[in-house]
């Protein structure tokens, strides 16, 4: 993907932040969002959650049997039963409805599986637990958003860039902020 983030709280708000995402980015007006039933449990409960005092209608189920008119749709790779299977036919089904996919990746397991970019996704997100980020710094486990360029503006959190401090070595700095904290501070909620 072509951008990430890594200041999400965990896996579940990671996939939750990625629906609200798909909402504001797709081309489909439907208020309607698909999540593999193979997902995390806590993930589904959290996205179902987060989508009922929005209006939007979670549907879990088989993405063998897609419903249409979705405006988005979640995938787990692997997934929760630990079956590791193909969604480029899926996504592109998806796609061609004008709809956006979000696929939670096991990141550890992207040393040796397809990368979700490569199959189709317009969304990644997962838990960085698995490289041993201990609980306790943020939240239960960091998470990371990935995405396309194009929905920059869009990516919940802050973006970190790289640039050259005075001394010309490198340094990091807030490079956008999608909610305006500091801009105009006064009027933030």
């Amino acid at each position: 993907m072509e951008m990430s983030n890594a200041s999400m709280l965990d896996e579940g708000t990671a996939a939750a932040e990625a629906m609200s995402l798909c909402q504001r980015m797709s081309k489909s007006k439907s208020l309607r969002f698909f999540v593999d039933s193979d997902c995390l449990p806590q993930t589904i409960e959290v996205i179902k959650t987060r989508a009922e005092p929005v209006g939007i209608e979670v549907i879990v189920g088989n993405p063998d049997q897609l419903p249409e008119n979705l405006f988005g749709a979640l995938f787990q790779y692997p997934g929760a039963s630990g079956e590791i299977r193909s969604f480029r036919e899926v996504i592109k089904q998806v796609q061609e409805q004008g709809a956006l996919v979000v696929m939670a990746a096991d990141i550890l397991s992207l040393v040796l599986l397809e990368s979700p970019g490569s199959l189709g996704a317009d969304v990644v997100i997962g838990s960085t637990q698995r490289f041993g980020v201990p609980l306790g710094f943020g939240g239960p486990h960091a998470a990371y958003m990935s995405t396309r360029e194009a929905f920059k503006r869009n990516l919940p959190g802050r973006l970190v860039g790289l640039s050259q401090d005075a001394n010309g070595d490198p340094a990091y700095r807030l490079a956008l902020q999608t909610r305006e904290q500091h801009i105009r501070r006064e009027k933030a909620t």
